[in-house]
């Protein structure tokens, strides 16, 4: 019986990896955090189209993720956050990110993009290595 509730409590997401970052196509925020509702897993949004830099970004994801206080507001400060502490904290269900409308304008160029996703990829590998579930969607504005 168990297993069977198991397997319903998955159908929101069943095509969709446990740990993955992606972009965020025919999926609405709203269905997301439902998703994460019924699964249990905590649910992060940000919407960043307000952004202009990478500092914005950083102070954006800190404000909305609610992130400590001692966020330092670099890309290692953010994968720090979303890692370790709450390992420690104990037992995780998983996550569901989204992250709509990143920035794409000069002072937020392809690369900075590409490595704030990463940090999201590595965040994935991390809660991946310990069986926890990190979907992360995003899209660009």
């Amino acid at each position: 019986m168990e297993t069977l509730q198991r397997t319903d409590q998955e159908a929101p997401l069943k095509s969709v990896r446990s740990n993955i970052v992606q972009s965020i196509r025919a999926y609405r925020v709203s269905d997301l955090q439902e998703a994460a509702q019924q699964l249990g897993h905590h649910f992060l949004y940000a919407n960043l189209a307000e952004a202009q830099s990478k500092q914005d970004v950083l102070d954006m994801i800190g404000g909305q993720f609610t992130l400590p206080t001692h966020f330092g507001k670099n890309f290692d400060a953010l994968y720090d956050c979303m890692t370790d502490p709450l390992h420690k904290s104990g037992p995780q269900p998983g996550f569901i990110v989204v992250l709509e409308q990143i920035p794409a304008n000069v002072k937020f160029d392809k690369e900075a993009r590409e490595q704030l996703l990463d940090i999201f990829r590595d965040t994935a590998d991390y809660w991946g290595d310990r069986k926890v579930p990190f979907r992360c969607f995003y899209s660009f504005l």
